[in-house]
C-alpha cells in the first residue's frame, strides 16, 4: 500500500518480489536435480520424492532440505572433488611429467646403463639445468 504512493518504492517491491521468485525456482531446480544424482536412493524413492516435490512444491521443498540437505552437500563437495582429480589427471597427462627431476632421473638410467657416455650426459644434465 505504501509502495503505490510511493513510485521509487514499488520499483523495489517488484524487484524483491523477482528475487523471491528467481531463488525459489533456482532452489527447486536445485532439489530435482539432486534427487536424479544421488545415488543412495532407488528408482521408487526417486519418484515419491519427484512426486511431493511436484505436487506440493514449497512443501516438498522444505521437507527435503531438512530431511536429505546435509547429504547435498557431501554429494556437491564429492563431485567437486572428482572434478578436481579428473583435472590433475587430465593436466598431468597432457604435461607428462617431464619435470626437472624426472629428466634427470632418465638421463642418469640412460648412463648406468651404457646408453650414453659420460660427456653425453654431463651435456645433457647442463641443458636440462638450464
Amino acid at each position: 500500500m505504501l509502495a503505490y504512493d510511493y513510485p521509487l518504492l514499488g520499483f523495489f517491491w517488484s524487484v524483491f518480489i523477482f528475487f523471491l521468485w528467481l531463488s525459489w525456482f533456482m532452489l527447486l531446480f536445485r532439489v530435482v536435480v539432486d534427487i536424479f544424482r544421488s545415488a543412495d536412493m532407488g528408482g521408487v524413492a526417486k519418484a515419491i520424492w519427484v512426486l511431493v516435490v511436484a505436487v506440493v512444491p514449497f512443501l516438498g521443498v522444505f521437507i527435503y532440505l531438512i530431511a536429505r540437505g546435509g547429504s547435498m552437500a557431501a554429494r556437491d563437495q564429492a563431485q567437486a572433488a572428482a572434478r578436481d582429480d579428473a583435472m590433475r589427471d587430465y593436466v598431468r597427462s597432457v604435461n607428462g611429467g617431464s619435470g626437472t627431476a624426472d629428466e634427470l632421473a632418465k638421463l642418469a638410467d640412460l648412463q648406468a646403463r651404457g646408453v650414453i657416455t659420460d660427456a653425453e650426459f654431463a651435456a645433457q644434465k647442463a641443458r636440462v639445468l638450464a
